[in-house]
């Protein structure tokens, strides 16, 4: 269909163009032509004319709102588990993920689950860790693959349920899906790539695309018509995550909030940047101790149906709340009007945080003021 609109796009303007020139010539029109006056004009403008060429083949990501690949927008991503320790650093791939949650586990330090909807675009992913068990649900709402090495106790019976399409290296039908990096020390050192992922997909011989119907997770702002909170003025974040204590910074020029941890930039070792996001969700998340050995449950259903957070982008903040139908559907941002947030086109960064550690999370005028108030705690 959308071949047939391009030609049909071309050829009117091949034909405008035609008709143009012949109106150029003295007031006298070729024999059986029109007069200037009655040329037939071109319905689209320079800026639509330049659009409809430009998202030619494409497609809306579900992932960042964003336009790509027709022929990929459609694949289901890849939610991978990295680790984020200090001694895990740099991660690599983590700069082409559409979407990253940061949870807390057991020590109060973070892991990543990064979400890829196309990991053909890198060398290489990790490094990756092992299952908790509450991210199975939060890869679930993206209707995404949860890529894995090894996994808590309490994430094997929902990792055996048929719904969820795990692969993980410790089934070793997969074996090949991972390959482990000799320049690391394990358990740091296990990494993957597009190839293998897909193979392991082939091997579980699990869905490809996305079901008819599919609306994705997020909604996004349309083309040209950026999301401009009128909220409070956000321009350092910092979470509030007790080890590593990451912050974001936002560069105004950019658009992006540029992202530290451990004192230092955050950066993706495969490309050597800096990792930058255009969207910043914090979650309130109820929670508890699953035994002594202090492993998290961390609670992605609400409590009474509605939990708290902050959306936060461009600059500035809002307070909206969250709710979630089930354990696999998708959690809905709102703001204080009740109305669905719409994210800004591009990539999103989720904070899930303790709802008891809420306090913990503060915004600062500058990266200054950050450092000043975390030399007096």
């Amino acid at each position: 269909m959308r071949q047939k609109i391009w030609q049909a796009l071309a050829g009117t303007l091949l034909l405008s163009l035609l008709l143009a020139g012949c109106g150029q010539k003295e007031k006298g029109n070729l024999v059986g032509m029109p007069p200037a006056a009655e040329t037939p004009k071109l319905e689209l403008g320079l800026e639509e004319l330049e659009e409809a060429v430009s998202t030619e083949g494409k497609a809306k990501s579900y992932l960042t709102g964003e336009w790509i690949d027709e022929e990929i927008a459609n694949n289901r991503p890849y939610a991978v588990m990295i680790g984020n320790t200090s001694d895990a650093l740099p991660q690599f791939g983590l700069g082409e993920a559409g979407v990253i949650y940061e949870v807390p586990v057991e020590g109060s330090y973070t892991r990543l689950m990064a979400i890829f909807q196309d990991p053909g675009k890198v060398d290489k992913i990790g490094s990756i860790r092992s299952c908790r068990h509450y991210f199975i649900y939060f890869a679930q709402e993206f209707d995404a693959f949860y890529v894995h090495f090894g996994q808590a106790v309490y994430a094997v019976p929902i990792l055996e349920r048929d719904s969820v399409h795990n692969i993980s290296g410790m089934d070793y039908s997969v074996e090949n899906a991972f390959y482990r990096d000799s320049s690391r020390k394990s358990p740091h050192n296990v990494f993957t790539t597009e190839e293998r992922l897909r193979g392991a997909v082939e091997t579980k011989s699990y869905r490809t695309t996305h079901e008819e119907g599919y609306e994705g997770h997020y909604r996004f702002a349309e083309d040209g018509a950026p999301v401009e909170l009128a909220g409070e003025e956000a321009l350092v974040v910092s979470p509030g995550y007790l080890v590593n204590k990451p912050w974001f910074v936002y560069d105004e020029e950019e658009g992006l909030y540029y992202r530290y941890e451990f004192g230092e930039e955050q950066t993706d070792g495969g490309i050597g940047e800096q990792l930058a996001v255009k969207n910043i969700l914090v979650q309130y998340c109820d929670w508890s101790y699953a035994d002594d050995n202090g492993y998290l449950d961390i609670d992605t259903m609400p409590p009474g149906g509605q939990g708290s957070g902050k959306y936060i982008t461009g600059g500035k903040m809002i307070d909206v709340t969250w709710t979630k139908e089930s354990e696999y559907a998708p959690t809905r941002y709102f703001d204080g009007s009740g109305q669905e947030i719409t994210l800004n086109q591009g990539k999103t960064w989720v904070c899930v945080v303790r709802d008891s550690y809420a306090d913990r999370f503060a915004v600062y005028g500058t990266q200054e003021e950050l450092l000043e108030a975390r030399a007096t705690e």
